[in-house]
């Protein structure tokens, strides 16, 4: 715990078995009360990895996407009692060890979010991240930055941290079930007004690490830009896209994962 409030890490797999427990073992067990993993229909030894290493382990039927399997994550975690919530890839990109400074963010009353940035610190060129995708992500905030009224340092990282308030309002049932999930869900942390904090975290780009293809990725930066004007528009009163309506049954809390899923 941190601060009295319980944190759950959890880990949107598929197809990890190489990096899991890399990834598991650095992370700081006095701050992790429950770790759950999401098995997104992986075709190698993720889930009975997982088990042996005594994650929860929930697998899915069939692939899901990666939206769809943060979906069950965050369900899952609030089903836990979390009070804290941090995402982290189990592809070993990111540094398992900073999971307390994450947390610690919104422990601290000062934020409700926190991102994980690969671009603040100058580390993601020299963690390997390839020289496109690093002029992709700096063109694409900025732009995003533009459009929203924003200062980020990037949108893209898949190191993240919630408040249990975050995950029970924001209608995370109507994002997208691809990548472009986690652009949404930030945009709706903005709409609805909470406070998003970021700290440095260095990267590493290695063949076992998970990546979009170039096709995935014009596809997704689509999605990202779709995603900012549909902000804006929002904001201007000129559209009311579903993934920014306040509905109720659009929430997690309406969501429920099939029995047999649970592995452990």
């Amino acid at each position: 715990m941190i601060h009295q409030q319980r944190v759950a890490v959890v880990l949107p797999a598929y197809n990890a078995g190489l990096t899991l427990e890399r990834t598991v073992r650095e992370l700081p067990p006095e701050v992790v009360d429950e770790l759950i993993l999401t098995d997104d229909a992986s075709s190698d030894n993720t889930s009975q990895l997982a088990i042996s290493l005594g994650i929860k382990t929930i697998r899915h039927d069939r692939n899901r996407g990666y939206g769809g399997n943060q979906k069950t994550c965050y369900t899952a975690a609030l089903a836990s009692d979390a009070d804290i919530v941090v995402m982290l890839h189990p592809d070993y990109q990111y540094a398992p060890g900073l999971v307390g400074a994450m947390a610690g963010l919104i422990a601290s009353g000062e934020y409700d979010c926190a991102l994980g940035s690969r671009i603040l610190g100058n580390g993601a060129l020299k963690g390997g991240m390839p020289r496109y995708k690093y002029i992709s992500n700096r063109a694409l905030t900025f732009t995003q930055n533009l459009i929203m009224g924003q200062k980020l340092s990037e949108y893209h990282t898949g190191y993240r941290a919630w408040s249990r308030k975050v995950l029970e309002r924001l209608p995370l049932l109507s994002c997208s079930d691809d990548f472009v999930f986690d652009n949404q869900m930030l945009a709706q942390a903005f709409h609805f007004g909470f406070r998003v904090g970021e700290i440095s975290c260095p990267t590493r780009y290695f063949p076992e690490a998970s990546s979009i293809n170039f096709r995935r990725s014009v596809v997704y930066g689509c999605g990202v830009l779709r995603t900012a004007l549909d902000y804006r528009l929002k904001a201007m009163g000129l559209s009311n896209p579903d993934f920014l309506a306040d509905e109720p049954g659009e929430r997690l809390t309406s969501y429920s994962i099939p029995e047999h899923c649970f592995l452990s």
